[in-house]
């Protein structure tokens, strides 16, 4: 039995769905990406085989997931967003650029990594890495690694600040700050903040 919803309109060619996942109205999804479980993709999305997409994974309409891409568990990818899988792209049927596409070294894996959010119409560069609860801005150009829990905002994106688990930025005092909504607490070291071992 069917345990996940499929919009009559949309195309969905792989069998890699997960349970309690909706896909909407004229999405496409190709044979062999993988979708997991509690996963909601939205109106007319793209995504390519060989795109992996972990579970409770949020995708709103019209955003774009290309082979290559990894979104892992609980990502947020809001409307328009745009991944590219190539940074140096030719068409494949270009005579002078038959031999480079003869072979998939040209693939440049992308990773979401757990709980980040991309804002709508971002751009993500091929290549990169996005760590875990990190923030990307409505219409940033992402082409280098964000650390994790980073707010980057503009073209190129740079980092504006930290946010928490919860989404909340983050005021830090000493190197230290404590989430007003949530109440996680978390250490500033130089260029990146991770979760404190302990309430502060």
């Amino acid at each position: 039995m069917q345990k996940f919803f499929i919009h009559p309109t949309s195309i969905v060619d792989t069998q890699h769905i997960g349970q309690s996942t909706s896909i909407w109205a004229f999405a496409h999804v190709m044979k062999n990406a993988r979708i997991g479980s509690n996963c909601n993709i939205g109106d007319h999305c793209f995504i390519e085989s060989g795109a992996i997409i972990g579970h409770d994974v949020t995708i709103k309409n019209g955003s774009m997931i290309w082979e290559g891409v990894t979104l892992e568990d609980g990502v947020f990818v809001g409307p328009d967003v745009l991944f590219t899988n190539d940074r140096h792209p030719r068409s494949p049927r270009l005579a002078q650029a038959r031999k480079r596409y003869s072979t998939r070294a040209w693939l440049s894996p992308t990773f979401v990594r757990r709980g980040a959010s991309i804002g709508a119409g971002a751009i993500i560069i091929a290549g990169i890495a996005i760590g875990e609860f990190a923030m990307v801005g409505a219409g940033a150009v992402v082409a280098q690694d964000i650390p994790p829990y980073a707010l980057v905002t503009g073209s190129p994106a740079r980092v504006r600040g930290w946010v928490c688990q919860c989404g909340q930025p983050l005021k830090f005092q000493e190197g230290l700050a404590t989430c007003n909504d949530c109440g996680l607490s978390y250490v500033k070291d130089a260029d990146s903040v991770s979760l404190a071992t302990r309430n502060l």
